[in-house]
């Protein structure tokens, strides 16, 4: 989720070519790592060249691992379950062409609006889609694609 934050505005290669920057920066996005980072560790960050160095990304990702933390502080699965309760139903026609493919749908859209409802930052509904198709809620292969289940 917070490599898509960062990736909001900008192209998903430039996200790629500095994942292991990130995974630096963020302590491997160890969420109480991150969580327990300091206005003088955003100071850091913003001088750090090997991830986007963008302050409100990196307070939202820092913000995110908070809110993390108490929605499983007590049950350990609510973020995973959270995000999986909107997936599509499986009978989602397959995309015919690139152009088929939405930016947005109603759920990432609902997604976004639950997540927001609990305190995440930089979790919008085309972030959100993306987030979806990284962690595999929607198959957006198109027909013929030789990936497409």
């Amino acid at each position: 989720m917070s490599l898509e934050g960062f990736q909001a505005g900008l192209s998903w290669i430039t996200i790629l070519r500095r994942r292991p920057g990130f995974r630096a920066a963020f302590a491997h996005f160890d969420i109480d790592t991150v969580a327990a980072m300091t206005p003088d560790d955003v100071d850091a960050l913003m001088l750090d060249t090997g991830i986007i160095r963008n302050r409100a990304k990196i307070e939202a990702t820092i913000s995110n691992a908070r809110v993390t933390q108490q929605l499983v502080a007590n049950d350990p699965g609510a973020l995973d379950r959270l995000i999986w309760s909107f997936a599509p139903t499986a009978d989602r026609p397959r995309p015919a062409s690139l152009a088929d493919i939405p930016a947005v749908t109603p759920e990432s859209t609902a997604l976004s609006k639950a997540l927001r409802a609990q305190g995440y930052r930089f979790v919008g509904p085309t972030t959100m889609y993306a987030l979806m198709q990284s962690g595999g809620l929607v198959d957006d292969h198109v027909v013929g694609c030789w990936r497409a289940s």
